[in-house]
């Protein structure tokens, strides 16, 4: 699913223009991308966490060569979907 067809079906059911249903759903977007770049968790209740998880440097191998590498520390975003989520995932209801 694609912004655009966010946009548009909160504009069939809220009944906002099309411009202000994508304004509306680029700046939800825009408030979880900001809060999970200053490594802040994100949770919606009913659906799920969005958590920033630091990752340490370590060693690896590169598969094209053969040698050893050192991979950088980085932060990566990482989804837990919530129980009830779970629960209509299983089920398939929609």
């Amino acid at each position: 699913m694609t912004k655009a067809e966010i946009a548009k079906i909160v504009h069939e059911r809220v009944g906002l223009t099309k411009k202000e249903s994508a304004q509306i759903v680029e700046s939800v977007l825009g408030v979880i991308r900001d809060s999970l770049e200053q490594g802040d968790n994100v949770k919606l209740s009913g659906f799920g966490h969005f958590i920033v998880r630091q990752k340490h440097a370590r060693r690896g191998r590169n598969p094209k060569t053969g040698s050893d590498i050192t991979i950088a520390p980085r932060s990566v975003v990482t989804f837990r979907a919530s129980p009830l989520l779970k629960k209509k995932l299983l089920k398939g209801d929609k």
